[in-house]
């Protein structure tokens, strides 16, 4: 018998598809498109772990399906090849990051071939590819050279703003900016240029502005939110401040409306949504007008419950706000200090997460407008410079978060009556409260008696009428900040004029990295850039030293994929009419903020200008879970060299130490190798169970400092690449998290060797062109149905044991039709594309493709699913006593009459006639005697 050699095949096979060039995709008009993307990795010198390739694997499943449905499938891998650990690499080791990134990627392109993956490599884009970033600079100067009209609701030229800056001045202006300016078309004409350049920075979609950024000084380079965890850096921790520093920006709030709204067309998880719409943070309500106690001086902030004015009993700002150092007194400076200081170590992010309360009195006091009350200022990290003003009044009644504040440092609670399912914070407060459905302020006759709709409506109205303030909208999204004090990054294409920042005409990009002696900042703190000679346009004029973030190339990459070589667009609008958008797009849920906000943002902005045709990158969305790691753990006793086993640990006092999982089998720990793991344990010495050393488990993310990490290398090289595949599509939803557990793996491994075998025998092929049997193709269809339904449903792990099934009685019933059996390999094909390959050219019909990827889906047919037999239990009196074979389209009467006739009734009916029959028909019969 030809045996199954996974090794020999999934190579023989690999190299046909290479040669062939079966993947490589062009756009072709006879066919409807279908654009399958995965969120591009970072290639990490540590290469693929098994958790990895799991949203790949599905991705290339519901692929490879398309394409046998008839769709011509664009389906790209490339490289998000720009970033702080390639340089941070570079700055200990001297090597070029370059060099580094392109081994990598060499690495990651092996392991992702070996999988067996139906990429079309000849559109493979890297972000550290100057062919490409030429592109990313490319959308950064439109965006340098736009403003967002607030009339039409859309990105237009600079230049025209500009022009009725001359005209008019700001004037009429329906333009979004980070500021309200006034000025005349005189007072703009008479201004220097360096003046107008400040102006247009409140209006241009990329702009230099001050900041507050995450500032690591030992890595000299501002971080992004996620690259910070609890006051330090993720990579290396390092300690990180707040600091305000002028950066470049990207005006994404402009936008904040339409990312909004777009959300409700787009096939996206409710969750996704959510996380979204709160990212972006719509907020309408109210800014008032507060006086500073005993001053002229006034201050805005924002509410969005303008009817609870009434219940201010203190106002709090962020500890960024310019009022702070205005608003603290001699006496409380000290200790306003200490706690700025203490804020600088926190990002935002984690500001939001952290329910802790903290916050530091300023000594001053304002006067509440409508009220009239003196109210004391404090100062809190709660609130955030960026959302609203910056400035809050506190009404502890309707807000959690005020209400801890005031419990912490003992401030007034202004009791109001509680709205119809509005529960106050604390619901032992309230004792006193009459009326509740009213939602109303007991101590406010001018809203008494409204709802509380009603109430903020009225509220408004009288903020408005007594011009306390403005009816406002707010959203918590921020302007991105996108520059980086670092080497390893897209060079801005701005060049410095007498101190004003221009754009270096387009034909001059690529503006491409240059050499540095060292990656680190130079000795008076300029960015690595600093160190490059001669670093200045060719008239002379010093060139930006920041670099782009991160995702500055992964922003619109998927565009690019469209129109990979295209020297003269970042995308054609023949290719971006053909592929349109991303049909389907598969990552984690860590981009659902950052990355997805921002890239559609781009997409917009594109949009906007008449670059692409869809306002949204991507229609439908899939998050994978993560393949968690199994690790194990010994348990080494106090001040020794002792490790005690896990079930005796606790007669001991003992610390927890990961071990490389490869060092244990089944829990068990292998001693000797162990002791040879690290030079410190090679003195070991172990208290064992039963001879053995048993460690402990747990699961945790995969992670080379949890020693758990799978490579899929060992498990390929043992099982092969169909195993691998088809395992992670069995270990459970796609969707959810699930432990990496290898006990199932040969179970998958022998269902493939079962299959093999259904193919070959000791003789060779053992296939033949006869007729199958009803059984053997209701068997193929009811695989066709299902397979075809759980694809489109993403439910590939419940295909898996259908495959199984079918294999298994389809051997039973020793099956050699080739109707039967090279079908069923186009639908195992999408999951183990390599065997399928294999015995496809090896059955070979010659009215066929030569390759199973172009073979079609096979037709289902459902009349063969009809069942022809029921098969029903005969109970005598609620016992099942016989089964019993009947025709299924046999009426209620028909069945009775079957089933009293049938010669197994006669033994129990005992010559007696029923004195009932209940038939229920598919189910069962149960004869009452």
């Amino acid at each position: 018998m030809k045996e199954y050699n996974f090794a020999e095949i999934e190579s023989r096979v690999r190299k046909y598809w290479s040669e062939k060039e079966i993947y490589r995709v062009s756009e072709d008009s006879t066919k409807s498109p279908y654009y399958i993307l995965d969120m591009f990795p970072y290639p990490s010198g540590a290469g693929l772990h098994v958790g990895h390739p799991l949203g790949y694997i599905a991705s290339d499943i519901v692929a490879r399906y398309k394409r046998h449905r008839g769709f011509n499938v664009l389906h790209p891998m490339g490289y998000d090849s720009f970033g702080l650990p390639a340089e941070q690499y570079a700055i200990q080791t001297g090597q070029h990051p370059e060099k580094t990134t392109r081994t990598n990627i060499t690495r990651y392109r092996e392991q992702l071939d070996r999988i067996g993956f139906c990429y079309d490599w000849s559109r493979e884009i890297r972000t550290s590819d100057p062919s490409y970033y030429h592109w990313t600079q490319w959308v950064f100067l439109q965006l340098f050279n736009s403003y967002y009209d607030t009339a039409e609701q859309k990105a237009k030229p600079i230049a025209s703003l500009i022009k009725q800056f001359e005209n008019s001045g700001s004037n009429g202006v329906m333009a979004y900016t980070g500021a309200e300016i006034s000025f005349s078309a005189q007072e703009w004409q008479s201004m220097g240029l360096q003046a107008q350049s400040e102006i247009l920075m409140n209006y241009r979609l990329a702009y230099l502005g001050e900041s507050m950024v995450n500032w690591c000084p030992a890595l000299g380079t501002v971080l992004a939110n996620d690259e910070v965890s609890e006051g330090l850096s993720v990579r290396g921790g390092h300690p990180v401040e707040q600091r305000k520093m002028k950066q470049w920006c990207l005006r994404v709030s402009a936008y904040a409306e339409r990312l909004l709204n777009d959300l409700e067309d787009l096939e996206w998880t409710a969750a996704l949504k959510e996380m979204q719409r709160n990212w972006i943070g719509k907020s309408e309500g109210a800014e008032l007008e507060f006086r500073l106690a005993d001053s002229d001086r006034t201050f805005t902030v924002f509410t969005t419950r303008a009817d609870t004015v009434y219940g201010v009993s203190f106002v709090v700002l962020a500890p960024e706000s310019k009022l702070v150092e205005q608003f603290t007194t001699p006496g409380q400076k000290a200790e306003v200090e200490a706690y700025l200081d203490a804020t600088k170590r926190r990002t935002e992010r984690e500001r939001i997460a952290d329910k802790r309360v903290s916050g530091v009195f300023s000594g001053s006091y304002a006067i509440s407008p409508l009220s009239g009350e003196k109210v004391p200022i404090w100062i809190s990290d709660y609130v955030l410079a960026g959302y609203g003003t910056g400035a809050i009044m506190a009404v502890p009644a309707h807000d959690s978060r005020d209400f801890a504040f005031a419990r912490k440092f003992g401030l007034p609670i202004i009791q109001v009556v509680v709205p119809e399912g509005e529960e106050p914070s604390d619901p032992t407060e309230w004792t006193d409260s009459k009326d509740s459905k009213t939602g109303t302020l007991i101590n406010s006759d001018l809203l008494n008696g409204l709802s509380v709709l009603q109430a903020i409506a009225k509220a408004k109205e009288i903020i408005k009428e007594r011009k306390l303030g403005q009816v406002k909208t707010n959203y918590r999204l921020r302007d991105a900040i996108f520059s980086r004090q670092r080497y390893w990054g897209e060079p801005f294409p701005i060049y410095y004029k007498d101190g004003v920042p221009h754009a270096l005409p387009e034909d001059r990009l690529p503006l491409c990295l240059p050499e540095v002696d060292k990656f680190l900042p130079t000795e008076n703190g300029e960015p690595p850039l600093g160190r490059a000679k001669d670093w200045c346009t060719e008239e002379g004029y010093p060139l930006e030293l920041s670099t782009m973030p991160g995702f500055a190339g992964s922003s619109a990459y998927y565009l690019r994929y469209m129109d990979p070589h295209n020297n003269n667009a970042l995308v054609s609008p023949e290719a971006n009419r053909y592929w349109r958008h991303v049909d389907l797009y598969v990552g984690g849920t860590e981009h659902a903020t950052g990355h997805l906000i921002y890239s559609r943002f781009w997409n917009k902005f594109l949009y906007d200008l008449g670059i692409v045709c869809e306002a949204e990158p991507f229609r439908k969305l899939v998050n994978q879970g993560m393949i968690q790691g199994r690790s194990n753990f010994v348990y080494r006793i106090k001040d020794s060299n002792t490790f005690v086993s896990f079930g005796l640990k606790d007669r001991y006092e003992v610390s927890p130490i990961h071990v490389d999982i490869s060092l244990v089998k089944n829990d068990i720990l292998d001693l000797e190798a162990f002791k040879s793991w690290r030079p410190d344990f090679a003195s070991a010495e172990f208290v064992l169970e039963d001879g053995k050393y048993v460690c402990g488990w747990a699961v945790e993310k995969m992670s080379k400092s949890m020693y758990n990490v799978v490579n899929p290398d060992d498990i390929i090289d043992r099982y092969g690449a169909d195993t691998l595949r088809i395992y992670e599509m069995f270990l459970g939803p796609l969707e959810q998290s699930k432990p990496w557990d290898t006990n199932g793996i040969d179970g998958v491994h022998r269902f493939l060797k079962k299959l093999w075998a259904l193919y070959y025998d000791e003789k060779g092929l053992r296939l033949e062109d006869s007729e199958p049997n009803k059984e053997e193709l209701k068997l193929l269809h009811k695989l066709i149905k299902k397979v075809g339904e759980d694809i489109e449903n993403f439910s590939f792990n419940t295909s898996v044991p259908a495959f199984m099934i079918t294999v298994n009685e389809l051997g039973r019933l020793g099956c050699r039709s080739r109707k039967v059996l090279r079908p069923m390999l186009v639908l195992l094909s999408p999951f183990a594309p390599h065997v399928a390959e294999e015995l496809w050219q090896a059955t070979a019909n010659e009215d066929q493709p030569e390759s199973i990827v172009e073979a079609c889906w096979p037709e289902l047919d459902e009349s063969l699913l009809v069942e022809q037999t029921v098969h029903y239990p005969v109970s005598f009196n609620g016992k099942v006593r016989f089964h019993l074979d009947l025709d299924a389209n046999l009426n209620k009467e028909q069945i009775e009459s079957a089933a009293l006739q049938s010669s197994s009734a006669a033994k129990w009916l005992e010559g007696k006639a029923p004195k009932k029959v209940i038939v229920v028909p598919g189910r069962i019969i149960n004869i009452v005697i």
